[in-house]
């Protein structure tokens, strides 16, 4: 699946350019769930109040529907991990995403990719953004799985772990499931994602100052 590409944004870039008032820059990511079929929505609905990128994992191209994606937003799949790496000193991606990116959503989050944060594995673009972040910008997640995985043990130890990271859990809700079984586990609809990120993120903005310039005060939401 070919995705619009456009050049990684420097740190010293970020740091440098005061123009004035900006949009938050929210990086959003989706694993291999059958919610990610909603995607293209959830990007929509951030589209207007922030700047977004996007990554996404091998599995969740399965469900993405490339003519949902915003006009112009950019999509980052595992092949670019490396694609732009030639030489040490070389800018690496999953490193120029934590550095563009004020907040850090993933939705749908599956029950792998939430084993594999609890567990700190990095094995692709998306879980090595994770474990490179900087938890005193706030990440946000919002799991999408069958009932009876979500009520399995290991569940509850995985989030109680990413928890105490300080990555906050947009809960999922109880409907009919796309496998046809009914329960909870079904993600958050995409608006109260959006609505649940913007409120908090705009609220920790406005204790610590608006954005400005390509910098932004760090905040973290527990």
């Amino acid at each position: 699946m070919d995705f619009e590409e456009e050049p990684m944004v420097s740190e010293q870039e970020v740091v440098n350019d005061n123009s004035g008032p900006r949009k938050p820059r929210v990086l959003i990511a989706a694993s291999g769930s059958v919610a990610a079929i909603k995607f293209g929505h959830l990007l929509h609905s951030f589209s207007d109040w922030a700047e977004i990128k996007a990554v996404v994992t091998k599995s969740s191209l399965h469900f993405i529907d490339k003519a949902s994606i915003p006009k112009g937003v950019v999509i980052y799949t595992d092949e670019e991990e490396w694609s732009s790496w030639k030489k040490i000193g070389d800018n690496v991606l999953h490193i120029e995403l934590r550095k563009w990116a004020d907040v850090m959503v993933i939705a749908p989050l599956s029950a792998n990719t939430l084993g594999k944060i609890a567990g700190g594995l990095c094995d692709n673009l998306l879980t090595c953004v994770v474990r490179a972040w900087d938890f005193s910008k706030p990440l946000f997640v919002a799991p999408a799985m069958n009932t009876f995985m979500w009520n399995n043990p290991f569940t509850q130890r995985h989030l109680d772990t990413i928890s105490e990271l300080g990555i906050s859990v947009v809960h999922p809700i109880t409907k009919r499931l796309a496998c046809g079984d009914y329960g909870n586990g079904a993600m958050a609809e995409p608006s109260v994602i959006y609505s649940t990120v913007m409120l908090a993120v705009d609220s920790q903005a406005q204790a610590n100052g608006k954005f400005h310039g390509r910098r932004i005060e760090h905040f973290s939401i527990h």
